[in-house]
């Protein structure tokens, strides 16, 4: 009986050794130092895994990564604004050009409508031309008001011979373009009356 307690004992410290050692393996305990001359005998063991050992500068270590985590974070933040930063110099340009075309067709606008302005202006003036020659003619003898229109080419005679014909309508009165077509030689009546019957008065 007694020796197989001592034998049930054997075993039972060679399981707690044998435990002992298999735990600070897994590193669940930290055995290092009460087993270390059994490590020294058994090299078959290995020095399994070290313990991670608290240092005493590691609570500045922590808020070393704490600013670190900050400094990215600030790093990322400043490379995000730099990011929109482009964008809204991007869109700047954008709105910078569009603008300039905005302002090149307004300026071609105006002067388009400044031309319209200036050839209405023109038109007017060459019909209130028209009408002062027309009344001049028709108050000169008929033999010198042909004389004076067959000096003029063809389109201005037609613009005054039409002219005086409206003024005539326009007062109720006979119109003196018949007299002066008589007048004028044949030919030059008959290409006159031709051109008169075949464009529209605005020409």
């Amino acid at each position: 009986m007694i020796g197989r307690s001592i034998v049930l004992l054997l075993l039972i410290a060679i399981l707690a050794l044998g435990g002992i050692i298999w735990f600070d393996y897994l590193n669940v305990i930290d055995a290092k130092f009460v087993l270390a001359p059994i490590y020294n005998h058994l090299p078959f063991v290995g020095e399994g895994r070290t313990q991670p050992r608290i240092e005493p500068d590691e609570l500045i270590n922590i808020d070393a990564e704490r600013l670190a985590i900050r400094l990215e974070a600030m790093e990322l933040r400043s490379m995000e604004m730099d990011l929109q930063q482009r964008g809204l110099d991007s869109r700047h340009g954008e709105i910078v050009q569009m603008a300039q075309e905005l302002e090149i067709r307004q300026q071609a606008l105006e002067e388009m409508e400044k031309s319209l302005r200036a050839q209405a202006l023109d038109a007017e003036n060459k019909d209130r031309n028209i009408e002062q020659n027309a009344r001049h003619l028709t108050n000169m003898p008929p033999q010198r008001a042909v004389g004076i229109i067959n000096a003029l080419d063809d389109q201005d005679a037609i613009d005054v011979l039409r002219k005086t014909e409206e003024l005539a309508q326009a007062e109720g009165a006979a119109s003196i373009v018949p007299f002066w077509l008589s007048l004028m030689e044949p030919a030059r009546a008959a290409e006159l009356q031709r051109k008169m019957a075949g464009r529209p008065p605005s020409l």
